[in-house]
């Protein structure tokens, strides 16, 4: 059965990726796939750093797969319009908006976010500051990604729809129908959006999202079939 590794959303907390990474080194599946379930930008201090590292990583050749999240699409969206909102939102936010964390992305590309300045200002000097290969980078991320045992994606599925016909907006934010769902999806569900203290594994699905957005520590998961077990500094737990 061939291990997995797992690492939910990063929201832009370079040091808290590279202790995950660390931790993957540590376990004794070191060296397998690693799936990253997106939201690599927003909220936390270095989106850019995020990028720049992912983007080195599997330059290099590391076994690495990279997931949009709704977090990482935003930014394209606000870069091609800076008053877009996104339909998802349960209200009415701009990119910029703290509780999306849009502002900190920028600043991590060195914009000046002092709430003096005009959007439009902010948004010129944003275009300038991100660079095309990461926004290329972004737009070219896989909404889902397979194996024999796993299907990762960002939020969810929804439930009575197949696979290839599911669409962009469900796989980025779905929450409730996803969550609520009881049954089984064929295989188990690895995702992230939808932050806990914890991730934690249900029948049908594992919830990578342990809240780093929020300032709660990475966490990375080996998986094992429908096995799954959080990595610390003491090893691996079942969870």
């Amino acid at each position: 059965m061939q291990p997995i590794f797992a690492i939910g959303d990063i929201h832009g907390q370079i040091d808290e990726l590279i202790k995950a990474l660390e931790l993957t080194l540590k376990d004794e599946a070191a060296g397998a796939p690693i799936v990253f379930l997106g939201d690599f930008v927003d909220r936390g201090p270095d989106s850019r750093g995020v990028i720049d590292f992912l983007m080195e990583g599997q330059a290099e050749g590391q076994p690495w797969t990279c997931i949009m999240g709704n977090h990482d699409r935003f930014l394209l969206r606000y870069l091609e319009n800076p008053v877009y909102q996104d339909p998802q939102v349960s209200r009415p936010l701009l990119y910029t908006d703290p509780p999306i964390g849009g502002d900190k992305t920028l600043a991590s590309y060195g914009v000046d976010m002092d709430e003096r300045r005009k959007a439009e200002e902010i948004h010129a000097d944003a275009l300038e500051a991100v660079p095309q290969a990461h926004r290329d980078w972004i737009a070219a991320l896989p909404r889902m990604h397979e194996t024999e045992e796993q299907i990762f994606v960002h939020a969810g599925l929804r439930p009575g729809v197949a696979l290839d016909e599911q669409v962009e907006d469900d796989l980025l934010w779905i929450r409730k129908p996803f969550l609520e769902h009881t049954g089984d999806f064929g295989r188990l569900v690895v995702h992230g959006h939808t932050a806990l203290d914890l991730p934690q594994l249900y029948p049908n699905r594992l919830n990578m999202d342990g809240g780093a957005g929020y300032g709660r520590p990475l966490y990375p998961a080996a998986l094992l079939g429908r096995d799954a077990f959080l990595l610390g500094p003491f090893g691996r737990v079942r969870l």
